[in-house]
């Protein structure tokens, strides 16, 4: 996807300076591109005959840049809204992205004298539960990929297992190299490039020597030896792909692969940590990796129900003072 210097330059500090997931910086980077297409169209620099996916920001300069003001990106956030159909969350995060880009060329390059973005209000996003597969579900997944003919089922399934025993992030697992794992213990590269320990417990030890086992059977590319995942090709695997793998192992659960993804297996280990093994909140976070324990407490909703039991119980629940 051909971009600009100043695009490139930008995308890259988010990596290297802010430690950023190479999958934020490819949202981000998605949403800059969106933007700056939909700024020429409005701004007649470009046939309005162009389709939308075909126009070239390869020109995109300090100049052009210059003149974009807090107006221009009210009115991509308004086509957004009315044309794109966006939710509040979603344009929620292009908000975050033009404030976040604006403010490195305003603050970090010194490239324009002020920051439009400045003033941008993020709209309100009502909380909402997150998705997660149950018990069952989760059950019938590791099945299918355990009994799976693929010639990549050992893989496949190490991989299941992790996501859903210990609720790493898609990054954290691509990232794995087999030098960090120490009997029990994992060591994973996080949000902001921060070192985080996990615990393996025994489904996922016997699942890791199952995949070393077939593993050891593959012809590795060099530069990839020390990657635990590894693909046909002998590469390590990459995002896409465990995508795909994850997709389709969902599909054949008969799990609803609309509503369920990579990042909802991360949601599942939570919960069911938190629902069936009493972990506490405070350990949840450091298991998951959160900044903040504000974050873990959405997966406090699933003791609803036992939270209603628990008052119904209550050996006062029954008692009512006879009338005098």
């Amino acid at each position: 996807m051909e971009t600009f210097p100043i695009l490139d330059n930008y995308c890259n500090y988010m990596l290297a300076v802010l430690g950023r997931s190479e999958l934020t910086v490819k949202e981000y980077r998605y949403d800059l591109i969106c933007f700056f297409r939909f700024y020429k169209k409005d701004h007649h620099m470009v046939p309005q005959e162009t389709e939308f996916d075909q126009i070239d920001i390869s020109d995109v300069d300090e100049k052009l840049i210059g003149r974009i003001t807090t107006d221009d990106l009210l009115v991509f956030l308004i086509w957004l809204s009315r044309e794109r159909k966006l939710s509040n969350s979603s344009r929620a995060r292009r908000i975050a992205t033009l404030k976040s880009f604006f403010k490195y060329l305003h603050s970090k390059k010194h490239i324009i004298p002020s920051n439009p973005a400045y003033d941008l209000e993020t709209p309100k996003i009502g909380k909402r539960n997150p998705k997660y597969l149950t018990l069952d579900q989760s059950k019938e997944l590791l099945e299918q990929a355990y009994n799976s003919p693929k010639e990549t089922s050992e893989r496949d399934y190490c991989i299941v297992t992790l996501f859903l025993n210990c609720g790493m992030r898609l990054s954290e697992l691509r990232g794995i190299d087999i030098d960090d794992i120490h009997g029990d213990v994992l060591t994973v590269i996080g949000k902001g490039n921060k070192e985080r320990t996990i615990y393996l417990n025994q489904a996922c030890l016997d699942a890791i020597d199952e995949w070393m086992a077939k593993r050891a059977t593959m012809k590795i590319k060099p530069a990839h030896s020390k990657a635990l995942f590894i693909s046909k090709r002998g590469t390590r695997i990459s995002d896409d792909m465990i995508q795909i793998v994850i997709k389709d192992l969902l599909a054949q659960a008969g799990i609803d692969t609309k509503v369920y993804s990579v990042h909802k297996l991360r949601h599942t280990a939570a919960t069911l940590m938190y629902k069936y093994g009493q972990v506490d909140i405070r350990n949840l976070q450091m298991i998951l990796g959160h900044q903040s324990v504000s974050t873990t407490q959405i997966y406090t909703h699933v003791d609803d129900e036992q939270l209603r039991e628990a008052v119904k119980k209550n050996p006062l629940s029954g008692f009512k003072p006879d009338d005098e």
